[in-house]
């Protein structure tokens, strides 16, 4: 059987994938706090298809010389950061995630859209609290707020003015071993958090670090990559009829 068609296969199912990909970062290019996923590749079956292990084929080894997506990681790097002016919109410069209290446990996040809740309590748009160094909530006074870059929290009033609290940065040895959980939730997996190096911006709010534009145009390659290999798949399939409709009657 011509090894082409394992080509075309596995060039499909690998353009497949990253298509969702692409797709799925496109659209939360305007999610705050969203961290873009990348692709990245392995061979099509195990190491011990490979002939002269157990278990071997001379289709396991003639589909391993191809690869396809091993799966998606991702990108960490700095998205764009946008004035807004509310003292609650926080940014993050350089590493670090804020810590939130949600239904589920603690998540991380680079999302830094709080409020004030009604009883005072610093929380996100959907009403779960962000922690402290402690991992505790965060209780605000009436009055003007203000957040230096190391996250303490100090509030002005007619009483004066006073220190509350400090919101927590935190980071991980291996970043990479979070997951996503939802567009701009991550799960630590059992990973400690450490004291991140990262600093506060207040009164901005960080971007996706995906790109509209570029992912856009990524968009259309990956689509246009995806017809060419079904294309190249159809052409050996139906190759392979005529062969076998044509030519094994004679043998």
């Amino acid at each position: 059987m011509d090894s082409g068609l394992y080509a075309a296969y596995s060039g499909l199912m690998a353009r497949t994938q990253a298509l969702d990909t692409a797709a799925n970062n496109l659209s939360n290019a305007g999610t705050n706090g969203y961290r873009a996923q990348r692709d990245f590749f392995r061979g099509v079956l195990v190491n011990s298809l490979w002939p002269g292990e157990p278990g071997a084929s001379q289709v396991g080894h003639s589909v391993n010389d191809f690869g396809i997506l091993g799966g998606n990681a991702l990108d960490l790097g700095q998205g764009q950061i946008a004035i807004t002016g509310n003292p609650l919109d926080l940014a993050i410069q350089g590493d670090g995630f804020f810590a939130i209290k949600t239904s589920h446990g603690v998540r991380y996040t680079r999302d830094g859209s709080f409020r004030r809740s009604p009883s005072g309590v610093l929380e996100t748009t959907l009403g779960e609290p962000v922690l402290d160094t402690k991992q505790q909530p965060i209780t605000l006074p009436s009055g003007d707020i203000h957040i230096s870059p190391d996250g303490s929290v100090s509030v002005s009033n007619s009483a004066g003015s006073a220190i509350v609290g400090r919101i927590a940065l935190f980071d991980f040895a291996n970043r990479y071993a979070l997951t996503a959980e939802g567009t701009n939730r991550f799960v630590a997996n059992g990973e400690k958090p450490v004291s991140a190096k990262g600093s506060i911006q207040q009164g901005a709010v960080e971007g996706a670090n995906e790109d509209a534009i570029h992912g856009s145009m990524q968009l259309v390659l990956i689509q246009r990559q995806a017809e060419m290999m079904q294309k190249a798949l159809s052409v050996f399939n139906n190759e392979l009829d005529k062969t076998a409709t044509e030519d094994l009657p004679r043998v």
